[in-house]
């Protein structure tokens, strides 16, 4: 159900994207051993919930400021790979599981990366 206060940012795919990585890994994290909740497994969660997040708050600002806010967003998809290959190494998760979640971030930041470029072309033909 759409809610009533919609803000147009919600509309974006990467932004769509974004959100549903971010529940991944919260499924995903829930399966570490209890001695890592203040450690990868919150500093996994917080890069994932962070890209849907920068891609919020930077949306309405200027074109630089949504840029800037893009590359936070990609700094914290990058993280996450790390993240997940920290659990890879830890046996968290399998190598399947490592290799969906590489194969979504690539997805998002390419997403990300595409559209700072259309922003960019945008602002070089103005």
């Amino acid at each position: 159900m759409k809610s009533a206060f919609h803000f147009k940012f919600e509309d974006l795919q990467v932004y769509q994207k974004a959100m549903d990585f971010g529940e991944v890994v919260d499924v995903i994290v829930k399966k570490f051993p209890a001695y890592e909740l203040y450690a990868l497994s919150s500093q996994f969660r917080r890069a994932a919930d962070s890209i849907a997040l920068n891609i919020a708050e930077g949306y309405p600002g200027s074109d630089a400021q949504f840029v800037k806010h893009i590359n936070y967003a990609i700094y914290s998809a990058n993280e996450c790979v790390s993240c997940s290959t920290k659990a890879k190494r830890r046996l968290y998760i399998n190598f399947d599981e490592d290799e969906e979640n590489r194969k979504l971030i690539s997805e998002l930041t390419k997403m990300m990366s595409s559209l700072r470029k259309k922003i960019l072309e945008r602002n070089a033909n103005n």
